[in-house]
C-alpha cells in the first residue's frame, strides 16, 4: 500500500529551522522586518519540504483571493487571445492571478462559468460575452455583492456596468469609406449576428458610409453569420454565383477576409484589381498572406491595459466613491495594405 503524502505546513518549516511560526510566515511573505538571510533560509527549506502556501485559506482570512476571473468566447481567436495575454501580464504586476475561461460562444456555458467563478471567490470578473447573450441577469450576483465587474469588446447595451469597447461604428464607417475612396461602388458586407453589439455598430457604420456617398444600401449585399472560415466560404459561393460581381468586400473579421481572397484565387478574380477587401482586427496573418490584407486595428494591448486599470480602480476604492457604470471607447485605425490598393475597376465578370 502506498504511503499517503502529508502536506507540509509552516509549522514544519519552523521546526526544521528552530524558528517561530510567525517568523517563518513573515519571511515567506517578504516582510521588510525580516532579514534577507532569514528569508533565504526559510524559502530554501520551504522548497526542500515541498511546502505549498494555502491561498484559499489566506483568502478566507482576509476576504481576498487575489484572483480575477476572465471569460472570453474563444481563446483561439486573435483578439481575445491578445487581450487575455495583456490582462494576465498586467494583473501579475499588481499581485493578482488570472483564471481564464472559454464560453465557446455558448450562453449556457457562460452562465455556468459565471456561477463557478463566483463560487471560487474571485475578486473581480472581466467578460467578453457570447454572440448570443441578450439576458445578463446571471451577472447580477457580482453586481449585487459589489464585486468588480467589467465587460469588454462584446458588451451589454442596457445593463449598468463598466464597459470598455472598441469604436465599432467608426470601424465600420472607416472600412467602407476606404473602399469607396478606392473607387468601389458595389460593396458587400459580411457581418456577425446582430445579437452582438459589435456587428450592430459595424453594420450601422457601413450603412451610413454608403448613404453619405450616395450609394444605395442593398440588403442582398449583407450577410449575417458566425465569422468562421466555413461560413465565409459558403457566403462566397452565394456572392459569386451570379454577375455582376461586387467590387469591394468589408469583412467583419480577418478570417473571413482571408477566406474571401482564397476563394477569389479559385475563381480567377484578382485582388485588388477586380475586388478590394478590407478585414477587421489586424490579425498578424493579414501581413503574411498574399496580398497583405487591409484591416481595422482595434488596439488589443490598449484595451487590455485599460481593463486592468479600471479593474484595479474598482478593487481599490469603495463602491460608493467610483463610478461602477461608465463606458470607455478604445480608438480604431485602418491599416492600409495591398488588398485594397489602387483604383477599383468595373465589377468583374464571371470567368
Amino acid at each position: 500500500m502506498s504511503k499517503q503524502r502529508t502536506e507540509k505546513t509552516i509549522v514544519d518549516i519552523a521546526e526544521e529551522l528552530k524558528l517561530s511560526v510567525s517568523t517563518v510566515s513573515r519571511a515567506l511573505n517578504d516582510n521588510p522586518n525580516i532579514s534577507a538571510r532569514t528569508k533565504d533560509k526559510v524559502k530554501k527549506m520551504a522548497r526542500k519540504l515541498g511546502y505549498r502556501p494555502n491561498a484559499l485559506a489566506a483568502g478566507l482570512r482576509n476576504n481576498k483571493s487575489k484572483t480575477i476571473g476572465l471569460i472570453v468566447p474563444r481563446i483561439s481567436m486573435f483578439f481575445p487571445a491578445a487581450i487575455s495575454t495583456i490582462i494576465q501580464n498586467k494583473l501579475q504586476e499588481h499581485g493578482y492571478n488570472l483564471i481564464i475561461c472559454q464560453s465557446n460562444d455558448s450562453y449556457e456555458q457562460e452562465v455556468t462559468l459565471v456561477n463557478t467563478l463566483y463560487s471560487a471567490r474571485v475578486d473581480g470578473l472581466v467578460v467578453s460575452t457570447t454572440l448570443y447573450t441578450t439576458d445578463f441577469s446571471h451577472f447580477d450576483v457580482f453586481k449585487d455583492n459589489n464585486i468588480p465587474l467589467i465587460f469588454f469588446d462584446r458588451v451589454p447595451k442596457d445593463y449598468n456596468v463598466k464597459v470598455i469597447k472598441g469604436d465599432d461604428y467608426l470601424g465600420g464607417h472607416t472600412a467602407t469609406t476606404h473602399l469607396i475612396e478606392r473607387g468601389c461602388k458595389d460593396i458587400v458586407h459580411i457581418s456577425g449576428p446582430l445579437t452582438s453589439n459589435l456587428y450592430v455598430e459595424r453594420v450601422a457604420g457601413y450603412k451610413n458610409a454608403l448613404q453619405e456617398n450616395k450609394l444605395a444600401f442593398k440588403k442582398a449585399r449583407v450577410f449575417y453569420h458566425e465569422l468562421t472560415r466555413e461560413n465565409a466560404w459558403q457566403t462566397c459561393e452565394k456572392i459569386f454565383a451570379q454577375t455582376p460581381y461586387p467590387d469591394g468586400v468589408f469583412a467583419s473579421n480577418d478570417t473571413t477576409a482571408i477566406t474571401i481572397m482564397e476563394y477569389c484565387r479559385k475563381i480567377n478574380v484578382r485582388v485588388p484589381e477586380d475586388l478590394k477587401v478590407v478585414g477587421y482586427s489586424n490579425d498578424p496573418r493579414t501581413e503574411i498572406v498574399t496580398p497583405p490584407v487591409t484591416s481595422i486595428d482595434q488596439y488589443p494591448a490598449m484595451m487590455g491595459e485599460r481593463v486592468v486599470a479600471a479593474l484595479m480602480e474598482l478593487i481599490n476604492t469603495a463602491p460608493s466613491s467610483v463610478p461602477r457604470y461608465s463606458q470607455e471607447i478604445i480608438p480604431i485605425q485602418l491599416i492600409a495594405r495591398e488588398s485594397s490598393a489602387g483604383t477599383a475597376k468595373t465589377s468583374a465578370k464571371k470567368k
